[in-house]
């Protein structure tokens, strides 16, 4: 579908949005937490690198990455307009990712990336996969 504003005015607009948080989706992962008595969890707690969720007792971070910012390959995150210039910004997206989860990781975080699409009622067993250690750290505080 095409852009219903010019390119001009569609770089104005994008210039202006700060990306701190996608609140839509930390809510639905904050939903699946609850639903699964998964506590001791801090959203946007001070630590370096800026995980979306903390757990501070067990050095789990966990990244809410969204499918289009962060260059995944599911359905409808690839733009028509402008490819060259999106091609290079997810790419450095993902270099920065790479490097912060390769930082967290050397000073002994376990670094959990979830994608936004993975937050799906139809994509939740793929989502129970990746919070497996979370899981098994809980139910181990639990015996």
């Amino acid at each position: 579908m095409p852009d219903v504003y010019d390119k001009e005015k569609r770089s104005e607009i994008m210039k202006k949005v700060k990306s701190f948080g996608n609140k839509s989706t930390e809510q639905r992962l904050i939903g699946y937490f609850r639903e699964n008595k998964i506590t001791g969890w801090r959203r946007h707690y001070n630590v370096k690198g800026r995980p979306d969720f903390v757990f501070m007792n067990k050095k789990i971070a966990i990244f809410v990455d969204g499918c289009f910012w962060h260059g995944h390959d599911c359905r409808n995150t690839h733009p028509s307009d402008n490819k060259e210039y999106w091609e290079k910004k997810r790419a450095g997206n993902i270099q920065h990712d790479i490097d912060v989860t390769n930082s967290m990781q050397a000073r002994g975080w376990i670094v959990i990336r979830i994608w936004e699409c993975e937050l799906k009622k139809k994509n939740k067993p793929i989502l129970l996969e990746k919070l497996k250690p979370l899981l098994k750290t809980m139910q181990k505080d639990l015996t």
